[in-house]
């Protein structure tokens, strides 16, 4: 396994799991440039690391992609450090790139209820049922193997993730205490849990001998493990289909975790379901106020304010 793939395992509270996996995406393109980089520097000073970020940049690599590149290449640099391979950490001299946050607006309860309905005849209806309702991570959901779901206690539990690293599919252990969890399932989930489970079923006797037995709950027609890439162009092209605006797969996640809050589900418990490793996470990057949120409370208190004003 390349010296990326090691550090998804790597517990030092610099890299998130939800930062690997925005990684996700151009993780084949890193991998190549962090072996480079760290075969060549045997010693890497800053200035190394400076190059190594424009050379991200010339590669056309986006500046989220480069400011996350270089958070999994300090969180490396200061393994080698404890380990004494080297004297220190250079990475930690250098700025990372800062991109300019841009607000994403997740789709919206009815626009869920719409994707939801389109899929319903779809062979992996399922997937999305998941992704909806139990803002897991695309990883996650794909390294889901059916000894990970009681359907009969309706519990799924979060162990593993599974990613694209040189060219081959691998799984990982999860990152952290947290992010390996046990997610209740709700009736919705669990129905459509099971009719996925009897569709593969069929799909399985069909193929006989040729179905591996992997045990992934969510596959291709042939029982291979879903390629992250190609769940990602699934899930936009439903949403095209359906008639909804495109969206990055992690905005699921992003509006799940948006909803319980305004349900009022206490914070923590958010934090918990979905697996986050701080309370300021699950508030701050991914507790989305709407439109319609914002102008709700701005009424509530025109409206208190309103009271008793003569006209």
């Amino acid at each position: 396994m390349n010296r990326f793939g090691r550090y998804r395992g790597h517990d030092d509270g610099l890299v998130s799991d939800d930062d690997l996996a925005e990684l996700d995406g151009d993780c084949g393109q890193l991998c190549e440039l962090f072996a480079c980089f760290l075969d060549d520097c045997g010693q890497p000073g800053a200035r190394d690391v400076r190059q190594f970020l424009a050379a991200l940049a010339g590669d056309g690599v986006g500046e989220r992609t480069a400011q996350l590149a270089h958070a999994v290449l300090r969180a490396a640099l200061e393994d080698a450090t404890r380990e004494e391979i080297i004297p220190r950490n250079v990475a930690k001299l250098v700025r990372a790139p800062r991109p300019v946050k841009q607000e994403r607006e997740p789709l919206t309860v009815q626009q869920v209820r719409t994707l939801l309905n389109s899929t319903r005849g779809h062979r992996l209806h399922a997937l999305f049922v998941v992704f909806a309702v139990l803002g897991l991570r695309r990883s996650e959901v794909l390294g889901l193997r059916w000894e990970d779901v009681d359907l009969e206690v309706g519990v799924l539990r979060v162990r593993r993730s599974l990613h694209r690293v040189e060219g081959q599919l691998a799984t990982f252990p999860t990152k952290t205490q947290r992010s390996a969890r046990a997610v209740p399932l709700p009736g919705m989930v669990v129905r459509a849990l099971r009719d996925h489970q009897q569709g593969q079923e069929a799909e399985r006797l069909a193929l006989g001998a040729k179905w591996p037995s992997l045990g992934y709950v969510f596959t291709t027609p042939i029982g291979t493990p879903l390629d992250p890439r190609n769940c990602t162009r699934l899930v936009q092209a439903e949403c095209g289909a359906a008639g909804l605006p495109a969206i990055r797969l992690h905005d699921l996640r992003h509006g799940c975790v948006s909803v319980l809050l305004a349900l009022g589900v206490p914070p923590r418990t958010v934090m918990d379901i979905v697996g986050h490793s701080t309370l300021e996470m699950t508030m701050t990057v991914y507790g989305h106020v709407s439109l319609d949120d914002k102008r709700a409370a701005l009424d509530q208190l025109g409206g208190l304010l309103d009271e008793g004003t003569p006209e």
